[in-house]
């Protein structure tokens, strides 16, 4: 399961003194783009390919409080996809130094074509790349975006 070590910081309090609902979402983020940059995509990758990901859903689940100056370790595995990989739903895990489950965010999405403004099939190496990831017990198949493959 791939999985970076990350803290909250300064930025990710929210008024009571603990990680806001919008630091989780910006954690996993993070997350993601670090693993599609050491998988050869950097954010000039997508750039020179005129693609990006795009969420249309993020649903978090709250366990335990993270505090400033926590560490975490924000897990990210595919809990779906399209067999054309056009949708994919990501699931980050989220968990305090003490091995606590402090919050789990799922994400649906899929692959954007910058200039034509609708959901694509990835090219095969970022499908590949996708694929590598581990999958969540509750892996789900997706049906295609791409119009025809339902």
């Amino acid at each position: 399961m791939y999985s970076k070590t990350l803290y909250a910081g300064w930025a990710d309090m929210d008024f009571n003194a603990h990680m806001a609902n919008v630091a989780y979402l910006n954690k996993a983020a993070d997350v993601r783009q670090m693993y599609l940059a050491e998988n050869g995509f950097p954010v000039t990758e997508f750039a020179r390919l005129g693609i990006g990901p795009v969420v249309q859903r993020d649903e978090v689940e709250y366990f335990r409080e993270v505090r400033l100056q926590e560490q975490i370790v924000v897990t990210y595995a595919l809990a779906g996809q399209a067999p054309d990989g056009s949708r994919f739903l990501l699931r980050h895990e989220i968990f305090r130094a003490d091995g606590a489950l402090a919050a789990r965010v799922t994400s649906a999405g899929g692959w954007l074509d910058l200039r034509a403004r609708k959901l694509i099939a990835p090219p095969p190496a970022l499908l590949a790349a996708m694929e590598s990831l581990g999958r969540t017990a509750d892996f789900v198949a997706l049906p295609s975006s791409i119009k025809g493959k339902g």
